[in-house]
């Protein structure tokens, strides 16, 4: 396993993290301090306001799971990965893909999301 899929697992485990010190623990782990992140229903930057994006996902989809959607593709300083969101062993509910660029210490700096499939209103 490389330092990006590493990263890439740690960085899940810190969206499906549901106590609040533990996620702080994981996101002072796994994001730079100045982590900018971006996708069409979200813009943040700074660990303090990824937790609380965070913490505001986990309530709108409470007990459900991101898991990996398939392999970590990286190169440089940089990854891209697909995930899923829903019930374990169920067809996910949401799926995304995101690409993240890591800080010289091997944190992410960026991360910058796409969603693919989102359920209907």
């Amino acid at each position: 396993m490389s330092d990006a899929d590493t990263t890439v697992a740690r960085y899940l485990d810190m969206w499906n993290e549901t106590d609040a010190a533990a996620r702080r623990a994981l996101v002072e782990e796994v994001c730079a301090p100045d982590v900018r992140y971006v996708d069409p229903l979200a813009a943040v930057t700074g660990r303090d306001a990824v937790d609380g994006l965070i913490g505001a996902v986990q309530q709108q989809f409470a007990g459900l799971t991101f898991t990996p959607g398939g392999a970590t593709d990286a190169h440089h300083e940089q990854a891209r990965f697909t995930w899923h969101l829903g019930r374990p062993g169920d067809e996910p509910l949401v799926v995304g893909f995101d690409v993240v660029e890591f800080a010289p210490d091997g944190r992410i700096a960026r991360v910058l999301g796409f969603l693919d499939k989102v359920p209907s209103a």
